[in-house]
């Protein structure tokens, strides 16, 4: 099974030229060449000329997709008093206070896409840093998650909102999309999150800012993408 596999790969990945494309034909050619029964999703990665050892290289930031991912992600809002109500009413799907952090921590639970907190909350919170942090849950102030606003937070999240961080490699990784999409709705995501990439290019960032981009969707080889255009438009230099 896995070398018939195999060969539907390599079967798509010849289909993929050696040269540089556009988001538009990246896209296309994606969906072209999908040879999986399921509805893969659609990554852009993106090698940037950053060193994130140095707190002033670092790269991250949210983007709301417009037009979503495809599904749509659990919630789970840790505040106090009237804010646990608010999170309720905005459609969170779980939403509570010290009794949900101690659920994380007695029965390591995680089933859920993003966490929201409220500023009183986060001393609490603090014992979740090593179950929450390596899986990119931690809720932020920089990302959005830390707020007194949970309508607000709950709605952009439900609604497609993507965090992107740039790893130890200097690489982020970020989805886009499903491959069922229309290829119109996924050109307007992926340049939507390489426009946030582009404008969170830090101020001490030297050289090249953008090494290199793919687009790939969940099982199919890598398609080189052009950045420039969409930076030429930002008027900032990739």
């Amino acid at each position: 099974m896995a070398q018939k596999q195999g060969k539907k790969y390599l079967a798509a990945a010849k289909q993929v030229e050696a040269r540089v494309y556009s988001v538009a034909e990246a896209v296309g050619l994606a969906q072209k060449i999908k040879f999986t029964k399921f509805n893969e999703t659609v990554e852009v990665h993106m090698r940037l000329g950053v060193d994130p050892k140095h707190a002033d290289q670092m790269v991250r930031g949210t983007v709301v997709l417009p037009n979503g991912l495809g599904k749509s992600k659990k919630v789970l809002v840790i505040a106090s008093g009237e804010k646990v109500r608010e999170a309720e009413a905005a459609g969170a799907d779980f939403f509570g206070g010290d009794e949900m952090i101690e659920k994380i921590i007695k029965e390591n639970w995680l089933d859920y896409d993003a966490v929201i907190a409220t500023p009183d909350m986060m001393r609490s919170m603090a014992r979740l840093g090593k179950v929450l942090g390596p899986r990119g849950l931690m809720p932020n102030p920089k990302t959005g998650t830390v707020t007194t606003d949970i309508t607000t937070a709950v709605n952009e999240v439900k609604a497609g909102k993507v965090e992107f961080r740039v790893d130890k490699t200097g690489v982020i990784h970020a989805p886009v999309g499903k491959i069922e999409f229309s290829k119109e709705k996924l050109v307007e995501n992926a340049e939507s999150l390489i426009s946030a990439v582009l404008r969170a290019k830090p101020a001490a960032a030297k050289g090249k800012y953008v090494r290199s981009a793919t687009l790939c969707s969940t099982m199919g080889p890598g398609i080189t993408i052009d950045v420039s255009e969409l930076s030429s438009k930002l008027a900032i230099a990739s």
